[in-house]
C-alpha cells in the first residue's frame, strides 16, 4: 500500500489516479488484495484517508496475517496461521524480544505494531543495516528459530523499519498461499511494489509492476535478479504519459496492469472518462 497505492512518498502524485483506480476496481472483475507492513487497523485507516477501495483480501503485518474480506467482514484465514506456525516459538514476539535486548541500534516499535509471529523494531536511517541484521540472523540460528529480517526504510520520516517474522510468513509466500487456496490464474496475477522488502515477490517471475517512484537502488536490484534468471519480462517499469498521468504509486501500477492484461486498457479509460464527467 504505501508509496505503491498510497503517495506518501517526496514524489509527486497524479491528481486523478486513485480517483481512477478506485473506479477500476469497483466496476470491474478485478480482485484486490493489499499486501502490507500495515496491521488491520492501519489498512482500514489509509482506506478511509486515501478513499482507497476495499480489497477482497488484505495480507498484513509484513505477511504474518491473512484477511478475506466479504461484505465489510475481515475474516482471518486460519490456515495461514497455521502454515506459519511451524517455524516460530511459543512465546511470540516477547520471548524473541529477549535475545536483542542488548542492541543499542534497536529500539522496540510500539506494543500495537506487535503480534504473534512479528517483532517490530525502529532503526536509525544510515546505520550498517547489513551488519546488524548478519548479527541477528546469528542469534536467531544459536535457537533453533526460522525467521526473515527485513529491514526498509520510512522515507518521510527518515527511521528505519526491522521486522522479525517466520520464514514462511513473508509477502511472496502468503501471495502464493492465495493464489492456491483461491485457484486463482497464476497468469492473471499481478504485483506492484515500491521496496526493499517487496523484492522477493518482485523478482520470483511474478508479473509485477515497479512503479516510478520506488528507489534508483531497489529498481537496480529487480533488473539485475531478473536479468540474471532470463525472466526481464516479467517486470514492468512504469514511464508515465499513461492516460496523462506520471507512472508513480497508483497511476504506476494502472499502466502496468495495461501492460500485462491489455483488456484492461478499456476499462481505465472508461474510468478516466467517468473521473473527468463528474468533475
Amino acid at each position: 500500500m504505501d508509496r505503491t497505492i498510497i503517495p506518501n512518498g517526496f514524489q509527486k502524485e497524479s491528481i486523478q489516479a486513485r480517483s481512477v483506480f478506485r473506479r477500476l476496481i469497483e466496476s470491474s472483475t478485478i480482485y484486490l488484495a493489499y499486501v502490507s507492513g500495515r496491521d488491520k487497523k492501519l489498512i482500514l485507516d489509509a482506506i478511509e484517508e486515501f478513499y482507497l477501495p476495499v480489497p477482497h483480501y488484505a495480507v498484513g503485518d509484513v505477511g504474518t496475517t491473512l484477511y478475506r474480506i466479504i461484505n465489510g467482514s475481515w475474516q482471518p484465514m486460519d490456515d495461514w496461521s497455521h502454515e506459519i506456525d511451524r517455524d516460530w516459538i511459543s512465546s511470540g514476539w516477547k520471548g524473541l524480544a529477549e535475545l536483542f535486548e542488548d542492541l543499542v541500534e534497536l529500539q522496540l516499535q510500539e506494543p500495537e505494531k506487535q503480534n504473534h509471529f512479528k517483532l517490530s523494531y525502529y532503526t536509525g536511517q544510515n546505520i550498517d543495516h547489513q551488519r546488524l541484521v548478519g548479527n541477528i540472523y546469528n542469534r536467531l540460528a544459536k535457537q533453533a528459530v526460522r525467521a526473515s529480517v527485513i529491514w526498509s526504510i520510512d522515507e518521510t520520516r527518515q527511521l528505519g523499519l526491522l521486522d522479525i517474522i517466520p520464514t514462511r510468513a513473508n509477502k511472496l509466500h502468503a501471495i502464493q498461499f492465495l493464489i492456491r487456496k483461491e485457484q486463482f490464474p497464476q497468469e492473471s496475477t499481478i504485483f506492484a511494489g515500491d521496496s526493499g522488502n517487496d523484492l522477493d515477490a518482485l523478482t520470483s517471475g511474478m508479473k509485477s509492476i515497479l512503479v516510478k517512484n520506488a528507489l534508483e537502488d531497489i529498481r537496480k536490484q529487480a533488473i539485475k535478479k531478473l536479468s540474471d534468471k532470463s525472466m526481464i519480462d516479467r517486470l514492468y517499469l512504469p514511464r508515465g504519459n499513461f492516460f496523462g498521468m506520471n507512472g508513480n504509486y497508483a497511476a504506476g501500477v494502472l499502466e502496468g496492469l495495461a501492460h500485462f492484461i491489455p483488456e484492461t486498457d478499456k476499462l481505465i479509460a472508461e474510468a478516466v472518462k467517468h473521473i473527468h464527467s463528474s468533475r
